[in-house]
């Protein structure tokens, strides 16, 4: 019995990929090779599932193909060596050919999480390497998030997977003990893979649904793993928090809407709850952290139930804290943000005179974007209308380049009437934590 072939099954190839890497990684032993036999067997299945329909058993089969392409490899490689005996017991382990999910783990994916984050690697290449094969992402999509070039992005990629093929890492759950130490790696990917899911920074659509969902999904199995531990718990508040204004964050055509001007009733209040709840938790066990933070900047942002209604001087006082714990460009730039909205724009623009000449991020539309928006409130009409179209001559993501360019043709089309008001209106993730 077969499904037809539709935009969903798509998703649903992105979302079984980590899922069958996990499989085939066990048990084959080799995660090299098993990423190019999975890439195979997905390129096969874009090419036979849209005329033969999506099989009942979508990740069997795919694990299937991905394995059978494995045993391929290894029988050509022992042939080589003149060891066919040995080959034929090693299919006979490796690729049964009744129940092709009979040793299927439904933590392998986490495991692979857990497995990509090794301290063998440097934390940027653990990073990089999990993103690949756990969330899915592009080399260009990873670039953006490290504000690297994508042929950097790409060498740092090689090397993690080869350093992983000759260390000879154990595919397992590490102990508590590892776990420990591969957590601030481990939240970091996960962090990363939901801010591509939540705003996709290259493409025809502002989210990634499977992106996001999938780095929920993972962060409650980390938290059930480490489930005493704040950031854990703040991280998938701020996932909540944050997924919580999904659906008011597009138009019927997917244009992209500013938080300010996002219908508030569409927002998730179950989640939003839940977010609360688990930052509440977190807060109370003391130590105070980087994602608890950034989920209590979502939580304001959350609670309040108009736009002109947010506490900024409590977010400033939050980004304030932020550049204390955990300083970073982004960071800077949200805070340029809330201490204009606090102090006015002449406040905001002069903070962000010290982001251009930090290399991470002097060319990144972000800076271009809040500059302009600055610019606007500010009365610099013309000195806004540049500042938005550098910018979205920089973006990739194509909603977020149409949300640019109307906000240069609005300001183009003459002086706004004495009943308009200048406002800060730009996409939630500008002002937002997730960055």
């Amino acid at each position: 019995m077969t499904m037809p072939w539709n935009m969903t099954s798509e998703h649903l190839l992105r979302e079984l990929t980590p899922q069958v890497l996990g499989v085939v990684a066990r048990r084959f032993r080799d995660f090299t090779s098993a990423e190019d036999a999975v890439q195979e067997a997905m390129l096969a299945a874009f090419t036979q599932w849209p005329q033969e329909g999506v099989p009942e058993n979508p990740r069997g089969w795919l694990i299937h193909v991905a394995s059978r392409r494995m045993t391929d490899q290894q029988r050509s490689e022992i042939a080589r060596r003149q060891r066919e005996t040995a080959v034929a017991s090693d299919a006979e382990t490796v690729a049964p050919s009744g129940d092709i999910e009979s040793d299927m783990d439904p933590d392998d994916t986490l495991i692979l999480l857990f497995m990509c984050c090794h301290p063998a690697l440097t934390s940027s290449s653990a990073i990089a390497l999990t993103l690949r094969a756990v969330g899915g992402l592009t080399t260009a999509e990873i670039a953006n998030a490290f504000l690297v070039p994508e042929a950097t992005m790409a060498q740092r990629i090689s090397r993690a997977k080869q350093s992983i093929k000759t260390s000879g890492l154990p595919f397992r759950m590490p102990a508590l003990v590892e776990r420990a130490e591969r957590r601030v790696a481990v939240l970091h990917v996960l962090y990363l893979i939901f801010n591509e899911g939540y705003t996709s920074s290259i493409g025809p659509h502002l989210q990634r649904l499977d992106l996001a969902r999938e780095a929920i999904r993972l962060t409650r199995c980390v938290k059930a793993l480490l489930p005493d531990d704040a950031e854990v718990g703040g991280l998938l508040a701020l996932m909540l928090l944050t997924d919580a204004r999904r659906a008011a964050r597009t138009g019927p055509d997917e244009e992209l809407i500013s938080l300010n001007k996002q219908d508030r009733t569409l927002w998730d209040r179950a989640e939003i709850s839940e977010g609360v709840e688990l930052l509440t938790a977190a807060l109370s066990q003391g130590s105070v952290g980087l994602y608890q933070l950034q989920a209590a900047v979502a939580a304001v942002h959350d609670e309040a139930s108009r736009a002109e209604d947010t506490d900024w001087p409590q977010i400033l006082a939050l980004y304030e804290l932020l550049k204390r714990v955990s300083p970073s460009p982004m960071v800077t730039l949200n805070h340029a943000i809330a201490a204009a909205m606090v102090h006015g724009p002449s406040k905001g623009l002069e903070l962000l005179k010290t982001l251009d000449s930090d290399g991470r991020l002097a060319e990144h539309h972000r800076l271009d974007a809040v500059r302009a928006h600055l610019l606007e409130m500010h009365g610099d009409r013309e000195g806004a209308v540049r500042h938005y179209r550098t910018a979205a001559g920089r973006t990739t993501s194509i909603p977020e380049q149409n949300y640019l360019m109307a906000q240069a043709a609005r300001l183009e089309e003459g002086p706004r009437g004495p009943e308009e008001k200048a406002t800060f209106s730009l996409p939630d993730h500008e002002h937002d934590p997730i960055q």
